[in-house]
């Protein structure tokens, strides 16, 4: 075979096993994550908050339980979105909450802050198509 002959083909083999790589589980397309509370413009006293998570049309369950149309949340804090085709990271940025939380008590510095909620798979990837919510704005004093 020629150097060309092999290079394609070779080529032709990694590009034949990428998207079993970078596709996530998949997920319903009506499906919807959104933070219940608290509202987008909150005012928080003194940082310490409850989050309330809602999700629609998937259930919820704890990390490492691979069902159709289940997940976990993911809190982003002062962050955008990650790579939808890898881990989700978990840092003070990206919140796990992987027993299959619904609210969580969090403590934030007085400023402002965005909040999104990302859904994650049993292996702490987004689903195909992804399910987050909408980012909100609150301020801490």
């Amino acid at each position: 075979m020629t150097r060309g002959i092999k290079l394609a083909a070779l080529t032709a083999a990694i590009l034949s096993v990428a998207p079993a790589f970078a596709a996530g589980t998949p997920s319903p397309a009506n499906a919807e994550a959104y933070i219940i509370w608290p509202p987008d413009g909150a005012v928080i006293t003194g940082g310490k908050l409850w989050v309330r998570m809602g999700l629609r049309n998937m259930g919820i369950c704890p990390k490492g339980v691979e069902k159709p149309n289940v997940g976990h949340h993911h809190l982003l804090i002062d962050t955008s979105l990650p790579p939808m085709d890898a881990d989700i990271p978990s840092d003070r940025n990206h919140l796990h909450f992987g027993a299959g939380e619904t609210e969580a008590r969090i403590e934030l510095p007085p400023g402002k802050h965005t909040l999104q909620l990302l859904l994650g798979d049993h292996k702490h990837v987004p689903h195909d198509p992804p399910v987050y919510s909408k980012p909100i704005s609150i301020t801490v004093r």
